[in-house]
């Protein structure tokens, strides 16, 4: 049985407070053994780390440490709603970066999420993905990340 609460901690990591929901949504969903997080953006204590595009005022390793708040931001949505053990495996990530025009390093932006998701779960953090690169994300924000992960 996985015990990924305990590597947060062994790692030094603490899971934030849920973001609330910024409209007509909620945070994370479960549907069978799947939990649906709604996309999360890097706020800190309730508040926007970084606005801006990536390729103009904000570089591309700020927004992959956007990334990373966004990814835990994602599984703070997880454990509240069903707890962070119950993951069994991370099924999908979905990376939105709000940039210029001719900015093409999505991927690596959005790897600040999915290296931190392989940190914690391992082999089990290894999963589908899509980097997306946009002209605009809510509040804006450079950085926007869905999560799919399986529980039992």
């Amino acid at each position: 049985m996985p015990n990924n609460l305990a590597r947060l901690a062994e790692l030094g990591i603490e899971l934030p407070t849920v973001v609330p929901p910024l409209a007509a949504y909620v945070p994370a969903r479960r549907s069978g053994s799947m939990v649906y997080v709604s996309g999360q953006v890097p706020m800190v204590n309730g508040e926007v780390s970084q606005t801006g595009k990536v390729g103009a005022s904000v570089t591309a390793e700020e927004a992959k440490a956007l990334a990373r708040i966004c990814a835990l931001n994602g599984l703070a949505a997880v454990h509240e709603l069903v707890g962070l053990d119950a993951v069994t495996q991370v099924v999908k990530v979905v990376g939105f970066v709000a940039c210029v025009p001719e900015f093409t390093g999505q991927p690596a932006v959005v790897n600040g999420a999915s290296d931190l998701l392989a940190e914690i779960f391992g082999e089990a953090g290894r999963h589908a993905r899509s980097a997306v690169g946009v002209a605009a994300l809510p509040l804006d924000v450079p950085v926007e990340v869905e999560l799919v992960v399986e529980v039992r």
